[in-house]
């Protein structure tokens, strides 16, 4: 399959939204880890943060392989859909480790949706898939370890 300009502006906006909510994850354990008080909870909070980090650099780096260059500066109207985790920093005033628990629960089912919705553009690559997939599954196994730990 052939990507014409705007079959590529598409994936590329995809992969933005994507990048978006996952900038809004990697803040978001950043705080959560920031707030936490037991050392386990902190350094798996600080690991998911770094996880983030990564899968952002995953998905620039497919981005500037269509030829295009990215900009997380603001996240684009996608990333602006599932803002979950901008909204969680006020959970994190308390030490509240159920409340911060919580909030991320949410902010990761924002990002299931979000990688959920991605994978219905048909205009990916089966490799944008097979990543857009891995990532949504750790994402899935993040949310499960939360949904158990709550």
């Amino acid at each position: 399959m052939t990507n014409t300009d705007e079959n590529r502006t598409e994936i590329v906006s995809t992969l933005d939204g994507l990048i978006a909510i996952l900038e809004d994850g990697k803040l978001g354990y950043t705080n959560a880890a920031e707030h936490a008080e037991e050392p386990l909870i902190k350094s798996n909070f600080t690991n998911y943060a770094r996880e983030r980090a990564l899968f952002i650099v995953e998905l620039q780096d497919e981005i500037n392989r269509l030829g295009k260059t990215t900009d997380t500066a603001g996240g684009g109207p996608l990333g602006a859909i599932h803002r979950a985790w901008i909204d969680i920093k006020s959970t994190f005033t308390s030490n509240d480790t159920e409340a911060i628990i919580n909030a991320c629960i949410t902010g990761e089912e924002a990002a299931v949706e979000k990688y959920e919705m991605a994978l219905e553009n048909e205009h990916l690559s089966p490799n944008q898939v097979a990543l857009i997939s891995k990532q949504l599954n750790s994402i899935r196994a993040v949310l499960m370890k939360l949904k158990l730990n709550s």
